[in-house]
């Protein structure tokens, strides 16, 4: 195979794994902060459920998540699954599983803060969720950003384990080009496109950090 058929081939792999990247992250940034929420809430029922589930997802593989969204409609409901439903689970999965790791890492963010400034706010007439918004938020965002971080290059690499259902991403397009070719260069490739993308958004995360830097 010519090197730019394999880099073709690859390069919409990429594109792929850059779906499952930024549709995962659109919808679990903001379901981690609605969990962070329950699992912070005076209600003894909606704080315990949400620690189950946090417990669940942070302590089973997901890849075993992966198939038991694509495979549990079948097996508990008899649901006709095809293969339009395949990215969608991937999707759901992703998402449910790094919103609970973003739910703790909102959660130790928004604990960090001094009670003082809550007070202070509440003396100043604002209300609970404009002191939220407006004071506090902006701070826990540049507290946490460095372990958001971490979570979206993790994120970038397990975008791979997609493969488990059988979705062609970049992984599993390499592997593909590696078998039928005997060859070990579609991983190299596939290596370099990995690392460009983790530098990439690396970059751009220290760029925001460095923008949030006059929030103490």
């Amino acid at each position: 195979m010519r090197f730019s058929v394999m880099l073709q081939q690859l390069g919409q792999g990429m594109l792929k794994s850059m779906s499952i990247f930024a549709l995962t992250l659109l919808f679990s940034l903001p379901l981690g902060l609605f969990v962070s929420f329950g699992r912070m809430s005076r209600n003894k029922f909606l704080r315990g459920a949400m620690k189950v589930y946090i417990s669940i997802m942070r302590g089973t593989p997901l890849m075993l998540q992966l198939l038991a969204v694509y495979f549990g409609p079948y097996y508990l409901f008899g649901a006709n699954i095809g293969g339009g439903y395949r990215f969608t689970a991937i999707i759901i999965a992703f998402s449910i599983n790094y919103a609970a790791y973003f739910a703790e890492i909102y959660r130790s963010g928004i604990e960090s803060m001094s009670p003082g400034q809550y007070e202070a706010a509440r003396l100043l007439g604002y209300s609970r969720s404009s002191t939220f918004l407006k004071i506090i938020f902006p701070q826990v965002i540049k507290r946490i950003l460095p372990s958001v971080t971490n979570e979206v290059i993790t994120l970038i690499k397990d975008t791979s384990l997609a493969f488990s259902l059988a979705y062609a991403e970049m992984f599993t397009i390499a592997k593909q080009i590696a078998a039928k070719e005997t060859n070990f260069m579609p991983f190299l490739v596939a290596a370099v496109f990995y690392y460009v993308f983790n530098a990439l958004v690396a970059f751009l995360m220290e760029r925001l950090e460095k923008s949030m830097s006059y929030y103490t």
